[in-house]
């Protein structure tokens, strides 16, 4: 009976240990697997799933998003503006839009704190497209013409810009508002004297209308004067401050897609077919490259790799947006790109 008493308390010991024991284990598993919890991302594009959509959609396609520990979900857009309102309201995480329009929301919504964290369109793709028979060689023809375009096109939003630099006045040519479905279709029935668009978008739909690419002037932006950045990944204040790491993985996955995207348009571009099958691999596969030959590989990307930009030209680029866009202020270009979350230089060299 000696021996029974003492050992009741002695197993009651050992059950209550045991219990505290599982109790921990399993708490503990729990925050293991918290922690291991891949981060969501909300991602929206500038645009709909096109070819220079290929290297999101193959980074999130080969799992390098998910080998960085991210789940991120990618959205297609309704244009640059609409981009960065998404990010700026909290509805997306980040997101790829127009440097420029980054500009031009800092400048009438102070204090948004979204920043630019790679640049991906090392110059603006804009530019002015006309028809050979017009005799149009240099902007300097383009003096009393009627351009078409939507209201919101970059290119046409930073005309100033383009006028300045070539010695136009702001009101040299004429504007006519038009929907973007039918922008390119004007110029070929010969309705307008030219338009404005995106370099790798217009020129492929002027051809789809039936336009010989011999016949096409394309003016670009950046060959004649012009400084302005492009197409940049942009971050919300709030993932920046409190998933800096999931920011700086998610640049990494990216940064190595966009590298094989270079390497391999053909096969990258295979990524934004899997996304939408209704999609034209040959057409989106000469945008891609398009793009990436036109703004991507540039002669200062290769010098200071992908993704990163020139602090003097970026500080022109911001004030050369700010005068085009007539904006009330010109932003401190230091405080809208952020280099912190690139790569390393040899990680984002090009050849």
């Amino acid at each position: 009976m000696f021996h029974t008493r003492n050992d009741q308390p002695t197993t009651l010991r050992r059950r209550l240990l045991g219990a505290l024991l599982v109790t921990a284990c399993t708490l503990g598993l729990g925050h293991a697997q918290a922690a291991d919890a891949p981060v969501k991302i909300k991602f929206t594009l500038d645009w709909r799933f096109e070819g220079p959509s290929a290297p999101f959609l193959l980074a999130k396609s080969k799992g390098y998003f998910a080998a960085e520990g991210l789940d991120v979900e990618i959205d297609a857009g309704n244009g640059s503006a609409g981009a960065v309102t998404r990010v700026a309201t909290g509805a997306y995480d980040m997101g790829f839009a127009d440097f420029n329009a980054l500009v031009e929301y800092d400048a009438k919504t102070p204090g948004s704190k979204i920043q630019a964290i790679y640049m991906v369109y090392n110059s603006t793709p804009a530019a002015v497209f006309v028809l050979k028979k017009s005799g149009v060689t240099k902007p300097a023809d383009l003096a009393g013409k009627t351009l078409a375009s939507p209201i919101f096109d970059g290119g046409r939003k930073a005309w100033p810009a383009f006028a300045k630099a070539n010695g136009l006045t702001l009101n040299a040519v004429k504007w006519q508002t038009v929907e973007p479905a039918i922008r390119e279709t004007l110029l070929a029935r010969g309705d307008v004297d030219g338009i404005t668009g995106f370099y790798f978008t217009s020129l492929l739909n002027l051809q789809a209308r039936g336009v010989p690419a011999d016949q096409i002037v394309a003016l670009k932006y950046r060959e004649n004067g012009v400084e302005l950045y492009g197409n940049t990944l942009i971050a919300s204040p709030k993932m920046l401050s409190e998933q800096p790491k999931a920011v700086a993985g998610f640049v990494r996955a990216f940064n190595k897609a966009l590298k094989e995207t270079i390497s391999n348009p053909d096969a990258a571009v295979l990524a934004v077919k899997e996304r939408d099958p209704l999609v034209n691999v040959t057409l989106e596969g000469k945008r891609l490259k398009l793009a990436i030959d036109s703004v991507v590989v540039t002669p200062e990307t290769r010098s200071i790799g992908l993704g990163a930009v020139d602090p003097a030209r970026l500080t022109r680029s911001v004030a050369e947006a700010s005068a085009a866009f007539g904006l009330p202020a010109t932003p401190d270009a230091g405080s809208l790109f952020t280099a912190a979350y690139l790569p390393s230089a040899a990680d984002r060299a090009i050849k």
